[in-house]
């Protein structure tokens, strides 16, 4: 019997969703899995490559690296088109600006080094202090993930900078959402005792899909209400918290530590 025993926790997560689910499971939860949003395969996303080439066309002056696991998404498709190590050479010639240590590790894994790393690992930080180094006239190459930044990249264009975005992990409704409303109509009816969000995008799309089923309101309501809304962070958060839904977050922003989070809570409320 495991900690969880007797809990059911709804999780909206594609990406490293069998890690996640199996580690809630080895504590005894009952876990629901419904994803929320399909990702693109990245070798095969034509607006990666068209975005990776287009970086390549002319000198950057700064690298934005928003995820570790986006940074090294976009170097793997690039080595499945031959374009990998002139990749490299060409953002190494850059100012890298990371988000935080796991950005960091693949910065530096792939042999480059960050000319500065955000310590709160926010895009506020992160963004802000490329528009304060001085970005006017320089292309500026941004690394996305999930979703385009415009409160963020804004910045840059106001400072000056001419930006070229790639996107690795594009995403897309799912073609079946009947597993999403099922989920729905569970934390509705009571049936969940939690809902844990590892990304934005699955977050803000679970919210949306809940609108086009009408059940946005009787989500919302028991969202706010007992079931436990937990998030790997706070930019996971945001468009929950945007929906007026208080969410609980691990100090660090891991999923080992959002599984320890949720155990601790729901443990303590059985």
């Amino acid at each position: 019997m495991g900690e969880l025993s007797g809990i059911a926790i709804g999780v909206t997560a594609e990406r490293r969703a069998g890690e996640f689910i199996a580690a809630l499971e080895r504590s005894g939860a009952q876990v629901r899995h419904a994803p929320t949003i399909t990702i693109v395969p990245l070798d095969a996303d034509p607006q990666l490559r068209t975005g990776t080439e287009a970086v390549l066309a002319a000198p950057v002056g700064c690298t934005v690296v928003t995820t570790g696991a986006g940074f090294r998404g976009w170097l793997d498709a690039a080595e499945g088109w031959g374009l990998r190590e002139r990749l490299l050479d060409h953002l190494g010639e850059s100012r890298i600006f990371a988000r935080g240590p796991k950005a960091v590790g693949a910065v530096r894994g792939a042999g480059l080094r960050e000319a500065f790393s955000a310590e709160s690992e926010s895009n506020a930080e992160l963004f802000g202090a490329v528009a304060a180094a001085g970005v006017a006239g320089e292309r500026v190459a941004v690394q996305l993930h999930g979703t385009p930044l415009p409160e963020h990249t804004a910045l840059l264009v106001e400072a000056g900078a001419s930006l070229v975005e790639v996107q690795p992990y594009r995403w897309y409704t799912p073609p079946d959402v009947r597993p999403v409303h099922d989920l729905i109509d569970a934390a509705v009816a009571g049936e969940l005792d939690a809902l844990a969000f590892t990304s934005a995008p699955a977050a803000a799309n679970f919210l949306t899909l809940a609108r086009s089923y009408s059940r946005y309101d009787e989500l919302l309501a028991a969202m706010q209400g007992p079931l436990v809304v937990a998030c790997v962070g706070p930019v996971t958060a945001a468009p929950l918290e945007e929906a007026g839904v208080k969410t609980l977050q691990p100090e660090r922003q891991r999923l080992g530590a959002l599984v320890k989070l949720l155990v601790t809570t729901l443990s303590a409320r059985q």
